[in-house]
């Protein structure tokens, strides 16, 4: 499938799940009028694995918590990927964002919806070199919140990359575990 196909339907699935959101939004109001400041939530993950395959994952995301239930946000990915493994040795940086949004069906338990692009070293099928290109993932699922303290949590989210494809660096399902704070 031609790659803007591709991204024309990820966009279209991304809408899908968020307009439904929107809605939400639209008729949930916040009791109280919270200020902007304290809407925001802040966190991420961090994954690291060293040895002969070298693994350093920073992906830090910035929410607002648009009603009681609903977030919304965008974040931001490092991955820096290397192997020793003689004869063979290869490394690269891998660079992207991501838009996402949750919905807390139950007080602990979230929906999760987002779209990310990659830009990431793949092996042209025609040169047979190394070239940079971005890759879509359109991730559908949801998670579990576990509050530590009254404005920080851990979450464990269960994900599924609905365009997975072969130069994806993911495989599914993902599973990612990572701190938020500013509840």
């Amino acid at each position: 499938m031609p790659i803007l196909k591709r991204n024309t339907i990820a966009i279209f699935l991304f809408l899908s799940f968020l307009i439904p959101c929107i809605t939400v939004m639209a008729q949930e109001r916040p009791q109280d009028k919270v200020p902007f400041g304290q809407r925001l939530i802040f966190g991420g993950n961090i994954g690291l694995q060293f040895g002969r395959y070298t693994f350093v994952d920073i992906s830090p995301l910035v929410g607002y918590k648009v009603t009681d239930q609903l977030i919304m946000g965008l974040g931001a990915t490092y991955i820096y990927y290397s192997v020793d493994d003689f004869p063979y040795k290869y490394s690269t940086n891998i660079f992207g964002g991501r838009a996402f949004s949750k919905y807390y069906l139950m007080e602990n338990l979230f929906a999760h919806v987002e779209y990310e692009i990659l830009n990431m070293e793949v092996l042209d099928d025609l040169t047979y070199k190394l070239v940079r290109t971005n890759i879509p993932s359109l991730f559908v699922g949801g998670g579990y919140r576990q509050m530590m303290g009254e404005r920080s949590a851990f979450e464990l989210l269960l994900l599924y990359n609905l365009m997975e494809e072969r130069n994806s660096p993911y495989q599914n399902p993902i599973i990612r575990a990572g701190f938020v704070f500013g509840f």
